[in-house]
This record gives C-alpha cells, structure tokens and sequence, in this order.
C-alpha cells in the first residue's frame, strides 16, 4: 500500500517516520516549502531526539519521500494520515481549518478507493464530519473512508512512544477499515483497541484531559503544603506506593504547557458546554493550571517590592526538556510580566533560545551558558529541568549572582544542597530555605543589594 501522511508537524512527520521505519512506503506531504527543503536534506523541522537519523536512513533506503505536491501524493494513496495541527481557538474550542483543508484537497485528487485515518487530536465527531465532507466533494467515483487514529507520544520521547506505544486505538466503522490498520500496525508488535470512531476520539481527550488533572491536583496539593508546612516531595512518595495511583505525574511545578494539555482541556470543557453539559473537574484543573504559572513570580514578590530595574537570569524557555516547543510555555507570560516591570531579562535554554527569538528578538537578552546568564543577577527563576539546569552545582549561584535569589518552579535541587550552598532557595511545595534577606548580609558578610 502507498502511505501518505498529511502535515510535518510533531505528530505528522513522526507517524510518518515510524511507519517507514517498520517498512511502509511513506510520503509525507506539507504545504511549507521551507519544511520539505529541509527535510529532504535529512534536517528536522522540528527538535527531537533520534528524529533526524530516522528520517536520513528511511529516505536513503527509499522508504521516505516528502513533497508539497499533494495532487499527486493523494492520488496515487492507499492510506492517507492526516496529522496536521488543531490550535485552539480565542474561545477554547479546536480549530479544524487545517483538517479541513487537507479534506477539500483529497476529495479533489483521489483516484482510488482510499482509508482517510485522521491522526489530529479532533473533537468527538469530527470524523463523522468529515468523511461527509469528502463524499460530497468528491471528483472521482471512488469509495473512501475514514478511520481515528489518535497518537498518544508526548514531545522529547515521540520516537519512542510511537515505535513502542503501550496500545494503538483505532476508531472504525466497518471491518474493511479495521483490516486495514490492523495490517499497517502489524509489524509495531503493540496491543491494537479497536472501537468506533467517536468512542476513539473521546480515549484521547479523555487520556490527556486526565493526566492534566493529575497534574493540576499534585500543585494543589503543593501549595497547600507549603500553607500548612508539609513537603510535597514526602507526600507524593507515600502517594506513589499505591498502585491505584503510581509514580507518574506527580511532581509538583509551575503548571503543563506544550501543545496538547492546554489545548485539550480547553477544548473538551468547550466542547461539553456545547452538548449542555459541565466537565467541572477538567474546569478545575485550567483554572488551577493558568494561576499556577505564577507561582514563581507571587513568591519573588514576597521578598521584593519590584522588579524595576533588576536584572532577572531565567534557565530553561521550553515547556518541558527534550524539546523546543515553546507552546504554552509558563516562560513566555512570565517573561512579559517582568518586561512590562522593567526588568533587565537574561535567558538561557539549551534548544529553545531561536524559537524564543521570533517572539522576543530584542527585548531579553541571550545567553549561550548558564554561568554568564547567572552573572550580577538579582534574581534567578528556573522554568524548565534540563540536564544542564539540574547539573548546576548551587555554589554557582552565590559566585555569580549579585545575590543568591532562586526560584525554582521544577524542584531541580534537594533543599539540603541549597542549604549547605547558603542561597536563599525557593521551590513548590517544599520548606523555604532563607540564608539572607534582601538589603542585609548573610553569615559570610555577603552583602545583598
């Protein structure tokens, strides 16, 4: 079967480099020139670990192929994936535009009977709407239809996630269909759910809605440790013997980002509002979520009346490490507040600083190390726990910075280093450790201005 694969986004190009990888024919298809000139240099558009080697191996065994002809690509299908982005819209609720679109052009140039699988995170029925959509339109007298196939790999481990998925959902209407996905996920050699179209969109809302809820519960929890002196960390350790509730998803911060958590909780609050219906524990969880970025920036204001004129290191950009997705990163809301208080802002992230660029290219500045972002700073805020963060030895901190201020919003650091390391030290749902006050010394005669 010839495969094509709309869209060279994170769920797109990874679905299409994974079912080359596992022998399929694969092209994959954008609209974005730019993209597919670099793809077709073996570059990845996007970052991600083990992305790039898979890409330049399938295409030199001539399992790979991209293109912006889509025409062609569609015509000559067996298989078609789509995989482009559903962004949120101003009032939560998905925008299928790109879906859509990528509808209209198969419905135009499909000249045999065709599978449609829609990969895109959809609202329940979207795939209803458009295998109608594309029976309508159709210019040749072919059968198509259309199969939900939600992806579940989260951003830094997608490659891993998609060749080694814990279960494959496919969402089907007739056995022709399930036939054939059953056939393509064959040579994955992971459990295959099958189910009805509606019933597989809802698994992968309803998963990431829930894992969202996880996280929003466990900085609940933190903050109200830290109101009435209890440790998070200690907490969620007894939590996590309990099998019912596990290890994962535990660790308090300053709230999910990236591109599906947010969106996602969003879009099925909107989308059960629409059907009569209140979803108040995934309302919760947004609400929670949204004042939870925050959280370093209330606890800095404890300690100092204003940010005016400070200079302000912040260490890590991206939502999460192993990716340079800025999307719903709490750094950029965070980055405008201190820029709109007059703050002197210095950043460093290992992977994101060029994306950050297109959004800040002037206002901050850029750091290529954590040492020289660090430099005569008033306050440090960690936003992000890459490697290079969490490996920071804390006496670097009282080296550097005009005075050791640090806000951590990922618990990088056992409070013990911090305190042997005499900063003042601030985490989520963990004890302060205060050496110094601001306009005082510490035991060293440090003067903190």
């Amino acid at each position: 079967m010839n495969i094509t694969v709309a869209g060279t986004g994170y769920v797109g190009l990874v679905t299409g480099v994974c079912l080359a990888e596992v022998g399929h024919q694969v092209t994959c298809v954008d609209q974005s020139q730019e993209k597919i000139v670099l793809l077709n240099l073996g570059i990845s558009p996007i970052y991600e670990p083990e992305l790039d080697v898979l890409i330049e191996k399938n295409a030199n065994a001539g399992k790979l192929a991209f293109t912006t002809e889509y025409a062609q690509a569609y015509a000559q299908s067996d298989v078609i994936f789509i995989g482009v982005g559903t962004p949120e819209n101003e009032d939560g609720s998905a925008n299928l535009n790109y879906v859509f679109q990528v509808a209209k052009q198969i419905a135009e140039n499909v000249t045999r009977d065709c599978l449609i699988v829609i990969k895109s995170t959809v609202p329940v029925g979207t795939n209803d709407r458009v295998e109608t959509y594309i029976k309508n339109h159709l210019k040749n007298e072919v059968a198509v239809e259309v199969a939900s196939n939600p992806e579940f790999l989260a951003q830094g481990s997608a490659i891993k996630d998609t060749l080694h998925a814990s279960r494959i959902v496919i969402g089907v209407e007739s056995e022709r269909a399930k036939e054939i996905l059953t056939s393509i996920y064959e040579p994955f050699q992971q459990p295959i759910l099958s189910m009805n179209r509606r019933s597989a969109e809802m698994v992968k809302y309803a998963s990431n809605d829930f894992l969202a809820l996880k996280i929003s519960f466990v900085n609940d929890i933190a903050n109200l440790c830290e109101a009435v002196g209890a440790n998070i960390e200690d907490v969620t350790s007894g939590m996590s013997y309990d099998g019912r509730i596990g290890k994962k998803f535990l660790n308090p911060g300053i709230g999910y980002g990236g591109s599906c958590f947010p969106k996602d909780t969003k879009a099925l609050h909107w989308l059960a509002e629409e059907e009569g219906y209140v979803l108040r524990t995934v309302k919760a969880a947004i609400e929670v979520n949204e004042k939870q970025k925050f959280k370093l920036i209330s606890k800095a204001r404890n300690e100092f009346s204003s940010f005016h004129g400070l200079k302000i290191a912040i260490l890590g950009l991206t939502f999460k490490p192993g990716t340079d997705d800025l999307r719903e990163a709490p750094s950029i809301p965070n980055v405008r507040l201190l820029l709109n208080e007059g703050a002197r802002v210095h950043v460093f992230d290992p992977v994101g600083t060029e994306n950050f660029k297109k959004l800040f290219p002037n206002e901050v500045v850029y750091e290529k190390t954590p040492e020289k972002t660090l430099e005569e700073a008033d306050i440090c805020f960690i936003f992000t726990e890459w490697d290079e963060i969490k490996a920071i030895d804390l006496t670097l901190f009282k080296e550097k910075m005009k005075a050791p201020f640090v806000y951590d919003g990922r618990n990088c650091f056992p409070l013990e280093e911090a305190r042997k390391a005499s900063i003042n030290y601030f985490s989520i749902g963990r004890p302060e450790v205060k050496v110094m006050k601001v306009g005082g010394r510490d035991g060293d005669g440090f003067l903190v201005s």
